[in-house]
């Protein structure tokens, strides 16, 4: 996308929410992305509801992240983390991951490059 630079400013109550098919009580929102004009990354904000969360799976690109509230479990490949708000963490791509909401509402900012993200949802055989 070759857009002139420009600034964007508005109030996150803004962006449209969208369910995630894939997720259990899983909403996200877009809050900045390549239709505003951002040359590298787009913004994203995950909200995942009491029993929420999203299975293992993988992206062909990677994911920076900030939890903003609530509480939940991660897996990233053999490793499991509980998270909670101020915590930071980075998926790297491809990396085999998921999340199971211990506190709702879950909410994080995912920062992830403008790039075609291909999602793929891991079998059993793939669980850790």
């Amino acid at each position: 996308m070759n857009k002139s630079a420009s600034s964007v400013v508005r109030k996150m109550a803004d962006a449209p929410r969208q369910i995630v098919g894939a997720g259990t009580a899983t909403e996200m929102q877009v809050l900045l992305g390549p239709e505003d004009g951002t040359p590298h990354f787009a913004m994203r904000r995950f909200i995942m509801g009491e029993g929420g969360g999203m299975p293992r799976h993988t992206n062909t690109v990677e994911h920076e992240q900030f939890v903003l509230r609530g509480r939940a479990r991660v897996t990233i490949e053999d490793r499991t983390f509980q998270v909670e708000a101020g915590t930071v963490l980075y998926i790297p791509a491809g990396a085999r991951h998921d999340y199971q909401v211990l506190e709702a509402p879950f909410e994080f900012l995912c920062l992830v490059p403008n790039k075609v993200d291909r999602v793929e949802i891991c079998g059993d055989e793939d669980a850790g």
